[in-house]
């Protein structure tokens, strides 16, 4: 088993077996880019894209908060996306995202997991 160790600085390469990792569970595309360097796409088990970013991407590595939305331009343009800062500290080094090509229906599934049940 291999360390993975994201930073600032980390390459597409890099970032490559933890958006495989997590595309692996949720079966959905993911995306993620460094601060510093562009990062991968994942669709159907395998990288797409190794030099990516997108507006969504670019807009939490900026802001350094979850953002949902589905963007206005780009290759997931429309669709609804879920994208969340990585931290070092109180920096963002990195952005992680899922595309939620069920359009709602991952989201919804995923806020009703975190339903308190009724007494």
């Amino acid at each position: 088993m291999s360390n993975v160790r994201i930073a600032r600085d980390s390459s597409a390469e890099e970032l490559t077996p933890l958006a495989l990792a997590i595309h692996s569970i949720c079966g959905l595309p993911i995306t993620m880019r460094s601060r510093c360097c562009l990062g991968v796409r994942v669709e159907g088990g395998k990288v797409i894209d190794d030099h990516y970013t997108g507006p969504v991407l670019e807009e939490v590595l900026q802001k350094g908060t979850i953002v949902r939305k589905a963007p206005d331009e780009g290759v997931y343009k429309g669709i609804p996306v879920i994208v969340v800062p990585l931290k070092e500290g109180e920096e963002t080094i990195a952005a992680l995202g899922v595309v939620d090509i069920t359009y709602g229906v991952y989201s919804e599934a995923t806020l009703i997991g975190r339903r308190k049940p009724k007494p």
